[in-house]
């Protein structure tokens, strides 16, 4: 992991190992493995293997100074002419350079942090020693102030994982917040405010209407700049190969010794997304591949991997478009097989990410091909999330009185069902969606979650009809307690009361952002739990300049069947790219459920006994026994939402590994100062009453 860690603190004259910088018997505290960026009053360190092009300071004065870590394509001079413009209070330009990274601005006692507007680069703080503490990742802040677990929160991440106003702005750890994206905190010694630095859009005037074109060119642009920064950046070098092993080649020899291949690569899928920057990347001027004397030597080629499941079928079409990619002569195809070792729940071994996800119970089937992956990697990853309509779209088309974009996707709904009536369903429910507020929105899944009440959606026409809604249940919901969920359902009345004027944001954009927001913090996880050392991992989807430019894209281009595939195709052929095999874009979704089925079916006993004795039934969140018996059925065939499992089996496995750590993230603290030091207490209150009684015995004896 690696993360930025500060604070602010109150007094003007503190100095580092004192005003809270001490730890218990006197000791100067400061993050293990740190580089110190600038000192007191206000210090900044980097925590973990940052490589030196990574972390940039620049100062204008001693009291004037900006700090970016990650890869941006700002020069210096232009860091250094920003920070004329943040000491008047203008903070969106720090969030517009091409690349993916955290600006810090220190203007005299004025510190600013930037987080992003996807969520991959998210920024926490928490109140501390009179001052506040930040950092972009949550634990380190957890272990500083002895954090316990916040367990609503915990509640609300399984019963409503995509509602705002369910999940707030806490984390995992009880004290310790996060900004949403799109915002900046803003600390002046010790004070803290949190503010926005995107327009919003005004809901009483239709936004003015866009010209597709200029929006697909403009989304291709910021996709070459995207790329063009992680290729304009030094290359790196991964330690060098300490010797032969006897019948292993190169290849295999850095795989197993956890070492990434020189130079830069790229998943390549055969799906659109990855199949995109892959192209992108090999097309740009440069040297994108291996370095030359390294790997191959082939110097100007990049290095594509396809993973190829061997323990399921339903993705051969998608291996032979990727094979009929590869084909340029600027890639190198290197095809990663994985047997049942790799299928979702297989191996659940890994290390302790910052915040749970979905993604713990494939991590192992991510690092099988990561392993075969270059120095600097790219992944398609939200590509979907900012290209894809949301089924909430369509009533954000009826609020600006656009109803006959309506046609196209409801005409492919009617073809995929083969039913008359489903226009009318549609439309009916767009209707109601768009006349409904979002107060009455929350109010109505705050019912459902007392009465438990979830949906099996059956179809393509069933999910677009439940997703076209404010908010709805999560996959995981069915399986709490009725104490947690009555806890999620008064978080979200309080959430009601206090949003009585609205979202701000209209029905269809308000769920794109929420999703794309999900996906983006779960991909954080999927960094940590697969990473191989020296490797990064690239999104350009989830950069700051793509997500924008991919939100002006227009709604009636967006809703049409195949619109991703679409716009990816005219950012090739923009590019200079034109030579696509047919079915290039072609969804691939039944051979990833296929695939977790097929998983969890293998690994049932063991997730069996990971629910013995669990711990969220230790917190009351579940029922042990309840738990067991939907795991067997699933493995079974029963028709269960999978991914609702994959939420129970990954906080499960999370709490067990923030659990069993020893030792904290500071120096200069007791072995106690750490989060969670006491584990998990019995329950009190109104998660805790029932819950001790209910899920505590059932989930120990059951």
């Amino acid at each position: 992991m690696r993360w930025l860690v500060g604070w602010s603190s109150t007094a003007a004259g503190a100095a580092i190992g004192s005003a809270g910088a001490t730890g218990y018997d006197g000791e100067t505290l400061h993050p293990v493995g740190s580089q110190l960026l600038w000192g007191d009053p206000d210090p900044l360190w980097a925590v973990g293997d940052w490589r030196p092009d990574e972390v940039r300071v620049v100062n204008s004065d001693a009291q004037n100074r900006i700090a970016v870590l990650g890869t941006c394509a700002a020069s210096d001079e232009e860091l250094r002419r920003s920070l004329f413009t943040a000491r008047g209070g203008a903070l969106r330009h720090l969030t517009t350079w091409p690349g993916s990274y955290t600006a810090v601005v220190q203007v005299g006692r004025r510190i600013t942090v930037c987080g992003d507007l996807a969520g991959a680069r998210p920024v926490f703080h928490t109140p501390w020693a009179g001052g506040t503490a930040y950092a972009t990742a949550a634990l380190p802040l957890a272990d500083l102030v002895e954090a316990n677990l916040d367990f609503a929160h915990l509640a609300a991440l399984l019963a409503a994982p995509e509602v705002p106003a369910a999940l707030r702005d806490t984390t995992p750890y009880d004290g310790v917040r996060r900004i949403a994206p799109g915002h900046a905190l803003v600390l002046r010694a010790g004070a803290r405010e949190i503010v926005g630095y995107e327009p919003v859009a005004s809901l009483a005037v239709a936004a003015p209407p866009a010209d597709p074109d200029r929006a697909v060119d403009a989304v291709r642009d910021a996709l070459v700049e995207a790329v063009r920064a992680r290729l304009s950046a030094p290359r790196h070098v991964p330690d060098l190969d300490p010797g032969p092993v006897p019948g292993m080649g190169p290849a295999e020899r850095r795989a197993a010794r956890g070492m990434p291949v020189p130079g830069i690569g790229a998943d390549l899928s055969g799906g659109p997304a990855s199949g995109t920057l892959a192209l992108l990347a090999a097309g740009l001027p440069g040297r994108p591949g291996t370095l030359l004397g390294h790997g191959t030597g082939a110097g100007e080629r990049l290095l594509a991997v396809t993973f190829n499941d061997l323990a399921v079928s339903g993705r051969e079409a998608e291996v032979e478009r990727a094979g009929t990619l590869a084909a340029n002569p600027r890639l190198h195809h290197v095809v990663v097989t994985g047997g049942e070792e790799t299928l979702p729940f297989a191996d659940l071994d890994g290390p302790l990410t910052d915040e749970p996800g979905p993604s713990l119970v494939t991590a192992a089937r991510h690092r099988a091909r990561l392993a075969a992956g270059s120095a600097d990697h790219f992944t398609g990853h939200g590509a979907r999330q900012v290209l894809d309509a949301h089924p909430a779209r369509l009533a954000d088309l009826l609020m600006d009185r656009k109803r006959r974009h309506l046609v196209r996707p409801v005409a492919a709904l009617a073809r995929a069902d083969g039913s008359v009536m489903v226009p009318a369903r549609v439309y009916g429910a767009a209707r109601r969606l768009a006349r409904t507020p979002y107060r009455a929105g929350l109010e109505l899944l705050a019912e459902r979650l007392m009465r438990r009440r979830f949906d099996d959606p059956k179809g393509a026409v069933d999910a677009s009809l439940a997703g076209l809604a404010w908010a709805r249940p999560g996959p995981a919901a069915r399986w709490l307690t009725g104490e947690a969920l009555a806890e999620v359902s008064v978080l979200l009345q309080g959430g009601a009361d206090r949003s009585a004027g609205g979202s701000g944001q209209r029905p269809g954009e308000f769920r794109a952002r929420a999703v794309l927001a999900r996906s983006a913090a779960d991909l954080r996880v999927l960094e940590q739990a697969a990473e191989i050392r020296s490797q990064r991992l690239h999104a350009p989807f989830l950069d700051n300049q793509v997500v924008r430019a991919c939100r002006a894209l227009p709604e009636a281009l967006r809703v049409r069947p195949g619109a991703r595939s679409a716009v990816l195709r005219a950012v090739l052929e923009g590019a200079g790219v034109t030579d696509l095999p047919p079915g290039w874009g072609a969804p691939s979704h039944a051979s990833s459920a296929a695939a977790t089925r097929a998983g969890l079916r293998v690994a049932a006993d063991s997730l069996v006994d990971l629910f013995a004795t669990p711990l969220l039934a230790e917190a009351g969140l579940v029922e042990a026994r309840v738990v067991r018996k939907a795991l067997r059925d699933a493995a079974a065939g029963e028709p269960l939402p999978l991914d609702g499992l994959a939420d129970l089996v990954s906080l499960e496995l999370w709490l067990g590994r923030l659990l069993a750590r020893r030792g904290t993230c500071w120096t200069g603290t007791p072995a106690r100062a750490r989060a969670v030091p006491a584990g998990i207490p019995p329950r009190r209150g109104a998660l805790g009453a029932g819950a001790a009684g209910a899920a505590g015995p059932a989930g120990l004896s059951g």
